[in-house]
């Protein structure tokens, strides 16, 4: 599995990772055993990044993966987390010295490790990014030895594009898919230009990219996809890549002809985003080992042609850009 350089840290990351949400909560039922199995096979499948955050399941996904690592041994992988989202309300003025430490004391916990790799503000509130106070505060943490490095998580381009004039932050993860074409437009070259690593997240467009879904497919209560499509309890673009259930549909059909035969619709749109050279690493999640090994065969595809790219570009103009652009 290809490894880029990981922006200015020095690390190395698979461009494959392991999204780490759905074993913590909100995508319906996974037992502890089947989350740390899925984890196992992600490792085994060679993915050396692990992206989570400290109200996944209230902590549950950062402890499963102290379980995991503890139980392998041996070269740590890249383990990043995410802090501010504990905050109630989650407003930019708690987004202070003092929470975010604790944040991350408790995230050190959590993990069982003494520094994280990496620590993300969670979507914090847009005025967040522009206050340099913020990321002084992150800064002396850093200098106490709690966290090597820091970046952050995004809703919108502009607020990646804010970010990144902060000279600490290493990393910027945003949602890019089939379906949210607009980062690699606006922001990918500034991102590129300032050697900040880009984590591609809800690559699957919570599943609908999966080519699985159909109109009579069913959510259980406590997962997002059945109370967050209006943005009820987060942004709404987390759920669907913000696009609405049936155009998302629609616009699946159209693209399972640009499949190649034998790879599933879940590799191919893995493999689209790795044709996109600013993106670090993708982090698809998974709920079982069977699909955490599914993921990692996207990274083994061969390249896609510049007419397949072209066809996958012309469904998201007319179906999908109308939709998502102005908003992110």
């Amino acid at each position: 599995m290809q490894s880029l350089p990981f922006g200015q840290t020095g690390r190395m990351t698979t461009r494959i990772g392991f999204g780490a949400w759905a074993i913590g909560g909100t995508w319906g039922e996974v037992s502890v055993e089947d989350a740390k199995a899925t984890l196992h096979a992600a490792l085994d499948e060679g993915m050396t990044f692990i992206d989570t955050a400290d109200v996944y399941g209230d902590g549950r996904s950062e402890r499963i993966i102290r379980e995991v690592l503890t139980e392998r041994g041996g070269e740590r992988p890249f383990v990043a987390t995410k802090a501010g989202r504990r905050l109630d309300p989650h407003l930019a003025e708690g987004y202070t010295g003092v929470n975010l430490e604790a944040f991350i004391d408790r995230s050190l916990t959590n993990l069982g490790v003494e520094r994280l790799d990496l620590v993300q503000l969670h979507c914090p509130p847009t005025p967040v990014y522009a206050n340099g106070e913020v990321f002084a505060a992150l800064e002396a943490i850093k200098a106490k030895g709690k966290i090597a490095d820091y970046g952050v998580s995004v809703e919108t381009v502009e607020e990646a594009r804010t970010a990144i004039r902060q000279p600490g932050v290493v990393s910027v993860q945003i949602i890019y898919n089939l379906f949210r074409m607009k980062p690699a437009e606006v922001f990918f070259p500034e991102a590129t230009a300032a050697n900040v690593a880009v984590i591609a997240r809800v690559p699957l467009a919570s599943g609908l990219l999966t080519g699985k879904m159909s109109r009579e497919s069913t959510f259980a209560a406590d997962d997002h996809r059945s109370f967050n499509r209006n943005g009820e309890a987060f942004d709404k673009g987390e759920t669907f890549s913000g696009v609405p259930f049936e155009v998302a549909l629609e616009a699946v059909e159209e693209l399972r002809a640009l499949v190649p035969e034998g790879v599933t619709m879940a590799a191919f749109a893995l493999r689209w985003i790795l044709m996109e050279e600013a993106v670090t690493v993708v982090i698809p999640g998974a709920k079982s080992p069977a699909q955490a090994r599914a993921n990692a065969v996207a990274a083994g595809l061969p390249a896609l042609s510049g007419e397949v790219m072209a066809a996958a570009r012309e469904v998201y103009d007319r179906r999908i850009k109308a939709h998502v652009y102005g908003s992110w």
